[in-house]
């Protein structure tokens, strides 16, 4: 079921949640891997240091283990291109728009995301799941 899966960060935040269901989900879900793109590693690296106030060393190996099990889709100006189109289409927010456009580009079938409307298809190749949400 986690065939070409892509991870937003805020899905990949709940392995550090309080929520151990949340948590628990978020692992499993990782645990069989996927991708991320450089985007999420930052913005994930920004909220463990700024909002969760850890070290960079425990922040770092957090990130670490994140990059040994997915692969990792870089930043280019194609996304660049590819998001602000879709940021014109869909009317989404420019991050969330160069997520989707990482997770076009990297191939992906499933996008988990909180932000973005369980069960969406973008462009007829990718659809965005909330994991968190009862199927």
């Amino acid at each position: 079921m986690n065939g070409r899966s892509f991870f937003d960060t805020n899905v990949l935040l709940y392995l550090l949640s309080a929520d151990a269901t949340r948590a628990d989900r978020a692992e499993e879900l990782l645990a069989r891997g996927g991708i991320v793109s450089v985007q999420v590693l930052n913005e994930f690296a920004a909220v463990c240091i700024r909002k969760l106030g850890m070290s960079w060393v425990e922040a770092a190996d957090v990130l670490d283990t994140i990059r040994a099990l997915c692969s990792i889709e870089s930043l280019t100006i194609e996304t660049h291109d590819r998001g602000k189109a879709l940021a014109m289409r869909y009317g989404f927010s420019v991050y969330d728009a160069m997520i989707v456009a990482a997770a076009l580009i990297a191939g992906a079938d499933t996008l988990y995301s909180e932000d973005l409307q369980d069960g969406m298809r973008v462009d007829g190749s990718i659809i965005v799941r909330n994991p968190f949400q009862p199927q």
